[in-house]
């Protein structure tokens, strides 16, 4: 087994997400749960306001779900090096510096193209280059993601506690426009200080103009939709410590073609709303192990590994489109339904549950046909 990797130095990039349950399901699989719930920090619900109103327009609550379900924030470069480490202890080969162009078939085994240079052949090629995979087109169905109005720039800095839940994902809206979050992301090592990722929404087409604006209009805006949220604004002093993310939308019916794979953003990408694409990643590459140990051939592999996903994605993938507009657009329709609807039914039994378990992962549970220790 050999991974072929785009940096000279293995790196991650973003900033902070949340491993739901299935996520840490499949770490603990590979001994990595303890240490990450550990760096991280307990998520135990999701809340947002809308800025002008105050009206509670997000507030969902693992507890549904039974006493010890949770969520863990955690810094992705936290994640990497933890699969890092894994990955070099198990004595897998690591090549640096590979940016891989296509991967063309020859004699029923594929080779790696790497601008001219050449690897290979292999048996599998496993493609987790995301979104903007140049290998898409040699799936047996192909699909072009397409991109979404709105993505975010994002910053990891310093937590600060003052006026907000520790252990929660914290959110300001106004209408669908603006969406702000502070999100406890734990530490990077043991001892180490505690971290959050902050973002705000926007659409990248405007992103020259929000530039061209200066950082104090940035600033300005942010502190008029939420005050309270200046002392982690405070650690971010020119646009140079933000990362603008765009996001797209695409799914594919079979992730995989003859000799190659596909998981993660590679096989579907979406908006983050929903707080799912590391997790899916993971249960992707648990499925794929899964489907190869109870497989004797290849091909017969990939056919099980696309059933073993097949329903839980599409449902994902219908469900962060559908909901997306509702905190990610322009127009008044869309927040107006959110903010009627969600007030008035998001504590009426059996509403909690449900929304409890769509943000887990766990609305249709991934984990029961696959090798690890909950199912």
């Amino acid at each position: 087994m050999t991974i072929f990797e785009r940096f000279e130095r293995p790196q991650p990039l973003g900033s902070g997400l949340i491993l739901q349950p299935t996520g840490l399901a499949v770490l603990d699989g590979l001994g990595l749960g303890d240490e990450l719930a550990t760096l991280g920090t307990r998520i135990e619900r999701l809340h947002g306001t809308e800025s002008a109103s105050g009206r509670i327009v997000l507030d969902v609550h693992y507890r549904p779900l039974g006493a010890y379900s949770r969520g863990i924030g955690l810094h992705r470069a936290t994640l990497f090096d933890a699969l890092h480490r894994a990955v070099l202890a198990a004595g897998i080969s690591v090549v640096s510096g590979a940016t891989i162009t296509d991967a063309p078939l020859a004699s029923g085994r594929r080779w790696l193209d790497m601008g001219g240079r050449k690897e290979g052949p292999f048996d599998l090629v496993v493609d987790a280059t995301g979104a903007r995979s140049p290998l898409r087109g040699h799936a047996r169905y192909p699909v072009s993601p397409r991109p979404l109005a709105y993505g975010a720039v994002w910053a990891t800095v310093p937590w600060v506690e003052a006026g907000f839940d520790a252990h929660a994902l914290t959110q300001r809206y106004r209408k669908a426009r603006v969406m702000i979050g502070v999100l406890p992301i734990g530490r990077r090592e043991m001892g180490g200080p505690a971290l959050a990722a902050f973002f705000w929404s926007l659409t990248p087409e405007t992103y020259p103009a929000f530039v061209a604006r200066g950082f104090q209009a940035f600033r300005d805006d942010v502190l008029s939709h939420w005050p309270e949220v200046a002392p982690h604004l405070s650690h971010i002093s020119d646009f140079d410590a933000l990362t603008l993310a765009r996001y797209a939308h695409g799914t594919m019916r079979l992730p995989a073609g003859e000799g190659i794979v596909f998981i993660g953003d590679s096989a579907h990408t979406t908006s983050p709303q929903l707080g799912q694409g590391a997790n899916m990643a993971l249960l992707d590459a648990a499925a794929l192990v899964t489907a190869l140990t109870r497989s004797a051939f290849v091909g017969e592999a990939l056919q099980r590994y696309s059933r073993l996903r097949r329903w839980h994605v599409r449902l994902y993938q219908w469900a962060s489109r559908t909901l997306t507009p509702f905190y990610q657009s322009d127009g008044n329709l869309y927040p107006l339904l959110r903010d009627v609807l969600l007030s008035g039914v998001a504590h009426v039994p059996p509403v909690p549950w449900l929304l409890a378990a769509l943000v887990a992962g766990q609305l249709i549970d991934p984990l029961k046909s696959l090798d690890l220790a909950e199912g």
